[in-house]
């Protein structure tokens, strides 16, 4: 269900509240998504340069449990905790998202806050938090605001939480709903914005039914570069009109793939998504490169296991070295076996995470 298929940053702007607001928690968890067709290059205030579609996944998550109490300072006033310890690292990142969020939730300035988070996959495991941290983080916060105006509905409650999350991590407004989010304005796809996603609004054929994904921990070290600064070099790009267009085309084509349930085109187009990444990043000035050795060596025995098997097993990539194996849930026993014979040898420490597709963050 759409709100308004033309809503601005103003319809996020908070009414007057009603309610006040003593000292309480909330929590949250969110969880992390991967993108079919990726979002990678951005304009404005996080705004994306084309249109991307995600898996929201189940088990790899994020708790936030957000401590508020009114204060009479004038600034912004919190700490942060990682898994019950201070994280004066992750501190300045928040202030940004706060600084950036605080015309549409003006009550921040109003509460010294205690942000504790942990995450149910392990830390600096290569699996990015930023759209599941900031996700969660964004709901708690709306669930405030909704204490403060309980007029607010559940629609609104989604959308505005989707809104904020961008403001701190652009995948991170994929992650409040499932199973299937859209980011960024398609004219073949009615409700979906720039400002926020939304729920694929057509019909999905059951093979794509509890979609099994596998995250292969290749290398869990720091990336040599940032998202952030990936995105940045997109902007004077050689191939990047021809990137947006790619990925826009790829998005229109993913519709009657995903209602017919065709597998194989379905392979195509999203490998195709997870190499045209990479292949920007190799092509951009300064060039770079985030896959590994057994990122490659991993993909290679996919290819030679499908053709060897007919399996419909295929692989995505994030901005970084780790694979997300994609396959249906029918093949579950047979891939899983695959994976532990083949493909754990190319996994730091042998560490991998099974997971599927979800439906969403939820209140705890």
């Amino acid at each position: 269900m759409y709100l308004c298929p033309t809503m601005t940053e103003h319809d996020f702007l908070s009414k007057p509240y009603t309610n006040t607001l003593e000292k309480g928690q909330v929590t949250w968890q969110s969880p992390s998504n991967i993108a079919l067709v990726k979002y990678w290059g951005k304009y404005g205030e996080q705004l994306p340069k084309n249109t991307s579609i995600s898996f929201t996944l189940s088990n790899c998550f994020t708790k936030t449990t957000l401590f508020y109490e009114p204060k009479t300072s004038s600034d912004f006033e919190f700490e942060v905790y990682l898994d019950g310890q201070r994280e004066a690292g992750f501190e300045p990142k928040i202030l940004k998202f706060f600084q950036r969020i605080e015309h549409y939730i003006p009550f921040l300035k109003e509460y010294r806050f205690r942000i504790g988070t942990t995450n149910s996959f392990p830390h600096s495991s290569g699996i990015a938090s930023s759209a599941s941290g900031m996700s969660a983080l964004a709901l708690c916060l709306i669930a405030m605001e909704q204490q403060l105006n309980p007029s607010i509905t559940t629609d609104y409650f989604n959308q505005k939480a989707s809104f904020l999350a961008r403001l701190g991590s652009g995948s991170a407004c994929r992650s409040v709903e499932g199973p299937l989010i859209v980011w960024g304005e398609h004219a073949s796809i009615p409700g979906s914005s720039h400002l926020f996603g939304t729920k694929y609004p057509f019909g999905v054929h059951k093979n794509f039914d509890n979609y099994q994904d596998t995250i292969l921990l290749v290398d869990k070290g720091e990336k040599q570069v940032s998202s952030t600064v990936g995105h940045e070099l997109m902007h004077k790009h050689p191939f990047a009109e021809e990137r947006f267009a790619q990925a826009n085309s790829n998005m229109e084509k993913l519709i009657p793939v995903l209602r017919e349930g065709n597998l194989d085109a379905f392979i195509k187009i999203v490998e195709s998504e997870a190499l045209s990444l990479h292949a920007m990043m190799m092509t951009s000035m300064p060039y770079f490169i985030l896959m590994k050795p057994n990122t490659l060596e991993i993909i290679n025995r996919i290819w030679k296991y499908r053709n060897e098997t007919g399996s419909k097993v295929c692989f995505t990539l994030d901005a970084g070295a780790n694979v997300h194996i994609l396959y249906p849930e029918g093949e579950k026993t047979q891939v899983y076996d695959f994976i532990k014979k083949e493909l754990v040898v190319y996994c730091q420490n042998s560490q991998y995470i099974c997971d599927q597709i979800g439906k969403g963050a939820k209140k705890l």
